[in-house]
């Protein structure tokens, strides 16, 4: 995934190609780009600042930088009591309530564990998770997930099957409040299950309560639990394994006694009950990190996991009874080969179908620089979030929420189209602040590694954690881009030579319906901007404007970097924006939004990803005629460009250099024509 994630959507057969990963590769040709960059939406979450959790740090102090934030708090959610209060935990071991406002500590994990205590080394390492049973008001029970090392792994012993040299035990257990509406526990507690890893990575992450299950319905009070493969599934079997817990979703019974250690039950309805050499706590299997899973609360209610992936693909699949997610024999829809020195996935095998693996619904790849190496970390991470199913903001209602954690993207798939045998396209999200600034969440950490996690509240409302700086911020709206008014100027019907004034009149035809770019343009001294042009004469300079029309390249298809341009906010002719559309998006000159401000003409749009030298997809490609939306709005700087009738821009940019200025049609080095022109603004 690129590090400016938002990159434009142009047609839907397009996409549809795109999205069947390695359609056209060889079975025994690596996969170079296996799914699309996330295509940019052109709607922003309003999130506002509600709590800044305390300082902590992991002991002793890590070594490894990535544990190095201001804290490392993991999730928020809302106390099933009915009481408002809301809990977060911190890796470091404590977990908060949060009481309208008023913070407490609840429960010190950590000191409660002891000496054994472990959260120095390991991304996932110290206080994970909690889960309140859903009769919490009454039983006053809930489940923590923390690790152990130390002398814990000589004097305990893990419950199921796991490494004979495990590096750390994941410990599941159940606390039982004497008064469950304190602010402070107090109470007893037992340990439920202990599981070791191989490795300091990729053990216990998640667990939870199905909150769509009734009392009356077999799922009620049992509790899921995501194992990672410890680390080691990419060099064994041990995700395939259906006689080790590591790279699994178990689901228990905690007040069941069927277990091994009479501690908790197996649900008799679990899908490898009873069979040979299998693990009855076993849900489904063949996971490498299932680091955050959730139900939606309409439509089917499916369970939706997010998995962080190897060293190329992020996935987020659903979760269904006996379901194989295929890691280490495939990572997301591809074949992953053990060993491969350059750590490559290849496309699936002729006979894949007998295998009967579940793919992901949706997800993205790491899009690695070339100049990487093979396999070094990529730095992504996909943190799975929620199904929106809210009411306060109904832009979000059926989308799933979650994003890239180190960086700090916000992203979303449609659950409609999240579907077993095809991806759903994954659009991103822009994030604004109370104040209507647009923003990063690596501007409001201050820090490059975000560590972003997810929350939601008995409401369905979503809430944006970053461990960086401890904060937590609630998603209050939604705006689109570039939604300004434009006003009521209108200007159309634009195609007599008397409304235009071109670069050079000699290379322009005005045949009637269109207006024609009819030979190519040269250089002309000055900045670096297109080379010929034509300025709409007819009607006033706008302010904020829409521009509306219908756009054609003459150029031959096989001529490459073909181009025409928009242009908006025209002063002078070293002066003015453009939106360049090209078949072309591999270099800094094409496919983009720039501005010519008395100098060498700037890039300006979201979509250029200027480490990996690609921008927005293609806008223009064939010799057909193609629909083009332009607007600019004077207040907020937001620039949008839309193509082809999508809904979501294929290019979006903030720039308040011209706040005004005439519109225009050109090209540097081609020709073309433009038809059915309308502009709609604040005239001037």
């Amino acid at each position: 995934m690129s590090r400016r994630s938002t990159s434009g959507a142009v047609v839907a057969i397009l996409l549809t190609a795109l999205l069947t990963p390695g359609a056209n590769a060889q079975a025994d040709e690596p996969v170079a780009d296996p799914i699309p960059t996330p295509t940019a939406s052109g709607l922003g979450l309003e999130i506002e600042e509600v709590a800044t959790l305390p300082q902590s740090t992991a002991v002793p102090p890590p070594t490894d930088v990535r544990l190095k934030q201001w804290n490392r708090i993991n999730y928020f959610g809302e106390v099933p009591d009915r009481s408002g209060r809301t809990y977060v935990p911190d890796l470091n071991g404590r977990m908060y309530l949060l009481d309208h406002g008023t913070q407490h500590v609840y429960l010190d994990v950590g000191a409660a564990v002891g000496a054994d205590f472990h959260t120095y080394r390991g991304l996932g390492s110290g206080f994970g998770f909690v889960a309140f049973d859903p009769k919490f008001a009454r039983n006053g029970r809930f489940y923590t997930v923390h690790t152990e090392a130390g002398n814990a792994l000589t004097t305990k012993k893990p419950d199921l099957p796991s490494a004979p040299d495990a590096q750390v035990h994941g410990v599941i257990t159940e606390w039982t409040a004497t008064d469950p509406k304190a602010n402070t526990f107090a109470g007893t507690r037992r340990e439920m299950l202990r599981i070791g890893f191989g490795t300091f990575i990729h053990g216990l992450q998640e667990i939870g309560f199905n909150p769509n299950s009734k009392w009356w319905d077999d799922d009620y009070g049992l509790l899921y639990i995501a194992a990672g493969d410890g680390g080691v599934g990419l060099r064994t079997t041990v995700p395939q394994d259906l006689g080790v817990p590591q790279g699994k979703i178990l689901r228990i019974d905690p007040r069941g006694k069927n277990g091994v250690n009479g501690h908790y039950g197996i649900p008799a309805k679990n899908p490898f009950v009873g069979k040979p050499g299998a693990l009855g706590e076993i849900y489904a299997y063949g996971l490498r990190d299932p680091y955050r899973f959730s139900w939606d609360a309409g439509g089917r209610h499916r369970m939706f996991l997010g998995h962080i992936g190897e060293k190329v693909v992020e996935s987020v699949y659903e979760v269904k009874p006996g379901a194989n997610f295929g890691w280490s024999e495939r990572e997301g829809r591809f074949n992953y080969v053990k060993n491969d020195p350059s750590c490559r996935i290849f496309p699936l095998p002729a006979d894949d179908a007998k295998f009967g693996y579940s793919y992901p619904v949706a997800g993205f790849d790491h899009d690695r620089l070339p100049t990487s190496r093979p396999c070094s970390d990529s730095g992504n991470a996909l943190i799975g979030g929620f199904v929106y199913r809210g009411h306060k903001i109904p832009e979000l209602r059926g989308k799933y929420i979650y994003g890239e954690g180190v960086k700090g993207y916000v992203l979303y798939a449609n659950e409609r189209e999240m579907k077993s045998d095809s991806m759903a396209a994954t659009h991103s999200l822009m994030l604004y602040d109370k104040s209507g600034q647009r923003v990063t969440l690596q501007q409001l950490v201050g820090k490059e590694r975000v560590d972003l996690r997810f929350g939601q509240d008995s409401r369905g409302e979503l809430y944006i954690l970053a461990k960086a700086n401890g904060k937590i911020w609630k998603v209050v709206g939604a705006r689109k881009f570039a939604d300004c008014r434009t006003g009521h100027d209108f200007v159309w019907g634009a195609t007599k030579a008397r409304d235009w004034q071109p670069v050079t009149p000699a290379k322009w035809q005005f045949p009637g319906r269109e207006v024609v770019l009819a030979e190519a343009g040269v250089a002309r001294p000055g900045p670096r901007r297109p080379f010929e042009y034509a300025v709409l004469s007819k009607g006033p300079s706008f302010g904020s404007v829409r521009i509306d029309a219908e756009v054609r390249l003459d150029t031959p298809v096989e001529v490459s970097n073909r181009d025409v341009i928009i242009v908006f906010g025209y002063k002078s002719d070293t002066e003015f924006y453009y939106a360049h559309l090209s078949s072309d998006n591999k270099i800094y000159p094409h496919n983009g939004i720039f501005a010519v401000n008395n100098a060498d003409r700037v890039r300006l749009d979201d979509q250029w990803d200027e480490a990996r030298s690609v921008g927005a997809l293609p806008a223009v490609k064939d010799a057909a005629w193609h629909r083009v939306s332009v607007k600019h709005c004077a207040g907020t700087g937001e620039i949008a460009v839309y193509v082809d009738g999508s809904s979501a821009p294929l290019m979006t940019a903030v720039n308040k250099t011209f706040s005004s200025g005439r519109v225009g049609f050109g090209s540097f080095d081609n020709i073309g024509r433009i038809r059915n022109l309308r502009v709609l603004g604040e005239g001037e």
